[in-house]
């Protein structure tokens, strides 16, 4: 069982050994492909909401959940100090070859070595959290790598529509759903497979709810054509 797809992936496509793409099979039943191309794209090539997240950067800025780099890559080059992290080997050996100068490799709930003014998540990066029960543990984790009047900028969607609906619009979601934007993900690569992941995705609402329960502001920021969504996070004042 293969433990870094992504990485091993990343690596090849840099190094000029690309003849394949990344597939994904989750819960869902559903087969989908990630183009190694899209993983490496320039800001001009980002969608808005990647656009708008850069733009927002402000002070130090950590990029959680890094990939290839191409976020922290255009923040350096416009001379923002951009720390990266991410627990793939692979990434983060492609983030060093292509020039970012701080690099980490680590679990987020693991990181306790800096604050930053800004965290960026982004690619869906609440993902990380793996379940809706953990989401409130993560955001508090979170908060403790902020600096006094940070911010953290995240996208992500809600997958609703996945569902089919009844005759009255409503949503037939299957009963033991603990919460529809819980996917269990494997990828596979040069026929090697990655073991399961929980992965989440997070309604606006849900997130606010739970950005709320642990003292955070919840802005919205921008909406996507396809329910997904850009917004930002800062620490509520404790009086």
């Amino acid at each position: 069982m293969a433990t870094d797809i992504m990485g091993k992936a990343l690596l090849d496509y840099h190094n000029g050994n690309y003849y394949e793409d990344i597939k994904t099979f989750s819960s869902f039943d559903e087969a989908d492909v990630i183009p190694l191309p899209y993983l490496f794209r320039a800001f001009d090539e980002m969608p808005p909401i990647e656009q708008k997240a850069l733009a927002l950067c402000k002070g130090t800025v950590f990029d959680i959940g890094c990939g290839a780099g191409n976020h922290a890559l255009y923040l350096q080059q416009n001379k923002i100090d951009v720390t990266v992290l991410d627990n793939s080997p692979g990434a983060i050996a492609t983030c060093n070859a292509r020039g970012l100068k701080k690099t980490c490799l680590s679990e987020i709930q693991a990181y306790t070595t800096d604050s930053y003014d800004t965290l960026l998540l982004l690619m869906n990066g609440l993902g990380l959290a793996g379940t809706l029960a953990n989401l409130g543990t993560f955001l508090k984790h979170l908060k403790l790598l902020l600096k006094p009047g940070g911010q953290i900028l995240l996208d992500s969607s809600d997958i609703i529509y996945m569902f089919e609906k009844d005759e009255d619009g409503g949503y037939l979601i299957p009963a033991s759903t603990i919460y529809y934007g819980e996917v269990i993900f494997t990828m596979s690569y040069k026929d090697e497979q990655s073991a399961p992941f929980s992965w989440l995705y997070v309604d606006f609402n849900t997130l606010s709810r739970i950005a709320n329960a642990q003292n955070f502001s919840c802005e919205l920021l921008y909406e996507g054509e396809h329910y997904d969504y850009l917004a930002r996070l800062k620490p509520m004042p404790q009086y």
